[in-house]
């Protein structure tokens, strides 16, 4: 009894290291969500963002033609502890993409076909690049 005792005991330390690495193996795979080969540059209007990890993510309303707009939401790929090591903490961040702002955004499409996108650049109307693909 005391030997079948210690084999699950074993078992189960086994399983468990074996398995415990597996949620940091489970991202989401941005090369696989979003088309990094290409990139489409459009202006629009800020209307939220969410300083947040895995990664921060700008929505934002772009007019077509007819004057319909489409709010797309676009993943800024540093985390927000690489955006700080930058200069771009949650404060100046926040307020370079507060509502309301107007931008020219860069962005990788999502392979979804749906208005979703990985960041590329923004450029503000003063001509800044913010958050910038370095």
């Amino acid at each position: 009894m005391r030997d079948m005792k210690k084999d699950v005991t074993l078992a189960s330390l086994a399983a468990c290291l074996v398995l415990l690495p597996a949620p940091m193996l489970a991202h989401h795979g941005t090369r696989v969500s979003y088309d990094t080969t290409t990139s489409v540059t459009v202006e629009g209007v800020v209307t939220g963002f969410t300083y947040k990890n895995p990664h921060p993510v700008l929505f934002v309303d772009v007019m077509d033609e007819e004057g319909k707009a489409t709010n797309w939401t676009i993943e800024v790929a540093p985390t927000p502890y690489s955006l700080a090591l930058r200069g771009w903490n949650r404060r100046r961040s926040v307020e370079a993409v507060k509502p309301g702002t107007a931008l020219t955004v860069t962005m990788s499409l999502s392979r979804a076909g749906t208005p979703s996108a990985l960041l590329v650049s923004i450029v503000n109307k003063e001509g800044l690049e913010i958050f910038g693909d370095e």
